[in-house]
């Protein structure tokens, strides 16, 4: 006889660019290059298009910088304009994080 126990829901998880753990894609910042070519953020996790996921962390947005891992990920350049953007975000998700 079956048990009537909820199902266990899979939580996705991705890889961050910078240190290269496994993460709850929810817990990590989604970069993402539209069909169009547009580099940008996404905070939703549902824009269309291929995407590379970093850790709310300076330190693994320096790594994959470096590196080049996001512009690698994604197959195009990344524009200056989406590094700071994405240093900002996180710059204010580790402050976030600090208050709690």
């Amino acid at each position: 006889m079956k048990k009537n126990t909820p199902k266990q829901k899979k939580i996705p998880e991705r890889r961050c660019t910078g240190c290269g753990g496994t993460f709850p894609k929810r817990d990590l910042v989604r970069v993402v290059r539209s069909p169009e070519g547009e580099v940008s953020l996404d905070f939703t996790g549902k824009k269309s298009g291929r995407g590379a996921y970093i850790c709310p962390k300076l330190d693994c947005l320096k790594k994959a910088r470096k590196a080049g891992r996001i512009s690698r990920s994604l197959e195009c350049a990344v524009s200056e304009e989406v590094y700071t953007a994405l240093e900002e975000e996180i710059a204010l998700m580790e402050k976030e994080r600090e208050e709690e």
